[in-house]
């Protein structure tokens, strides 16, 4: 018998710090509320955007967060980009930042030449809730503190995307996303390269939760799923990866057959580790050589990703069009068990 989950009170936030971010909130400086951990779902999220109306700040969420409820009916969070010079931009023109159960905004890398802190000189950092606190009541604090109680919360109205066409690209394939994605469903994003800036273009789909890996790790994705769809067997859950990352872990395919698990791998496929690319580019290694770019290419020989899934169990589809992505996902929910799409980037 497996015992049940020891339960962890949290530790209640100091009253002090929270009278001085509402004054903070009522100086009407620009202000942005960074969430994290248990403060990006459920009644947590929601007085954050009770917070938000009450008082013109904005919300938003580290570029690597652990889970995230979102979409129509939900309030939404801005994503900070992960480049270096994207996130100085999006973080420039604030005053203040706020942090719930995270810390300020830093690079992922120490890159040459470029700072590790993302804020602009100037901006003041103020603790709301601390990871070991209790978020919710921090929000609650706060909210009695600004006297705005009745406020509602600024909810994602959901946007209905017309059906992308032609070719795949970042943009048509997170078109494709947000119109397929069905009620409820689970999104395990690890597509690195083809999705990282464009996912904001999801956040008016239908409600879903959004999972992200908190660690430089490549070849979370897949077994990531594979555990999301055994603790909810009742909803499809959509694993965006990377070839080059799938290659790491993709005997979870067997694992979800076997299981029969509800979900729908979804393989970008250029035939490379392409963010080890971009991240040789950012160290400012310049161009990489035969001998290096043979490490990071995977198409000596090309993978076969509908063969690999057919051998696992898995049925698949290999597609090179935005219409045929999109029609792949959508037949997708209706499947008994696990499906491979291989989205064909080359």
């Amino acid at each position: 018998v497996i015992p049940a989950a020891r339960s962890v009170t949290r530790k209640a936030p100091d009253a002090a710090r929270i009278d001085k971010i509402a004054e903070v909130l009522r100086s009407g400086e620009p202000a942005l509320i960074i969430l994290a951990n248990k403060s990006t779902r459920g009644r947590a999220l929601g007085l954050a955007g009770q917070i938000q109306a009450g008082t013109g700040c904005r919300l938003g969420s580290q570029f690597f967060t652990a889970r995230i409820e979102r979409g129509a009916g939900r309030v939404p969070l801005e994503r900070i980009p992960y480049a270096v010079p994207q996130g100085q931009a999006f973080l420039a023109g604030f005053k203040h930042l706020i942090t719930v159960e995270t810390k300020e905004p830093v690079a992922f890398f120490a890159y040459p030449d470029k700072p590790s802190l993302l804020k602009a000189p100037g901006t003041v950092v103020h603790n709301l809730a601390d990871a070991d606190e209790d978020s919710e009541a921090a929000f609650e604090m706060l909210i009695d503190a600004l006297g705005i109680g009745g406020t509602p919360s600024r909810i994602q109205e959901r946007i209905e995307t017309p059906v992308p066409s032609g070719a795949l690209n970042p943009i048509s394939i997170a078109h494709a996303l947000a119109a397929a994605l069905p009620e409820h469903a689970i999104l395990v994003d690890e597509s690195l390269t083809t999705g990282r800036e464009s996912m904001g273009l999801t956040m008016g789909a239908r409600p879903h939760d959004l999972i992200n890996n908190m660690g430089g790790s490549i070849g979370y994705g897949t077994p990531v799923a594979t555990g999301a769809a055994l603790a909810c067997p009742d909803r499809r859950t959509f694993c965006m990866v990377g070839d080059g990352s799938a290659m790491y872990t993709i005997q979870s395919l067997w694992t979800q057959a076997r299981e029969q698990l509800p979900v729908t791998t979804i393989i970008f496929a250029n035939n490379s580790y392409a963010i080890l690319k971009a991240e040789y580019a950012n160290m400012g290694a310049g161009t990489p050589g035969p001998q290096a770019l043979a490490m990071i290419d995977i198409d000596r020989p090309t993978i076969d990703w509908v063969a690999m899934a057919k051998s696992m169990g898995v049925p698949g589809v290999s597609v090179s069009t935005a219409e045929d992505f999109h029609a792949a996902m959508v037949r997708s929910v209706d499947a008994e068990g696990p499906v491979l799409i291989e989205v064909k980037l080359y």
